[in-house]
């Protein structure tokens, strides 16, 4: 199996546990961000991708004035995205740059554009999950950004 690439970065204390996962929504206009020492561990995610906590170091923690209970250094992986794509595409082990499927149902919204994954990504499939749901010959794949 293919290691992941970590990424060392700090959250909030509340929000450090192991297999939860988030989107980095981007670097704060907090005054008090700009002045911390701390502010390049903490701002080092891309904005708008998916991460997961694989491991929380609980040996240290920071003061931060905006996390109450501080901060905790973590290491985060992107993880595979769920995502429906034309049918044509869908082969276990291609390499595909992503172009969101048009999907008009609510029901496929979510999967034609998953959180963490943008327009023009390039991407390897890892997985076929089957057909999406409806008659759109679309099929979910999970994908790794590469």
């Amino acid at each position: 199996m293919e290691e992941e690439e970590k990424i060392v970065t700090l959250i909030g204390t509340k929000q450090a546990n192991v297999g939860d996962e988030f989107i980095f929504l981007g670097v704060s206009n907090s005054k008090r961000c700009e002045e911390c020492r701390l502010k390049k561990s903490c701002m080092n995610l891309e904005a708008g991708r998916r991460y997961r906590i694989e491991h929380v170091r609980d040996e240290i923690k920071h003061d931060c004035s905006i996390h109450e209970e501080g901060v905790r250094v973590i290491e985060v992986i992107e993880p595979r995205i769920r995502v429906a794509i034309d049918a044509k595409y869908a082969f276990k082990g291609a390499r595909i740059v992503f172009e969101p499927v048009n999907c008009e149902e609510t029901e496929l919204f979510d999967l034609c554009h998953p959180s963490g994954l943008k327009k023009g990504d390039k991407c390897t499939i890892l997985d076929v999950i089957g057909d999406a749901p409806g008659d759109q010959g679309l099929k979910l794949v999970e994908v790794k950004r590469m």
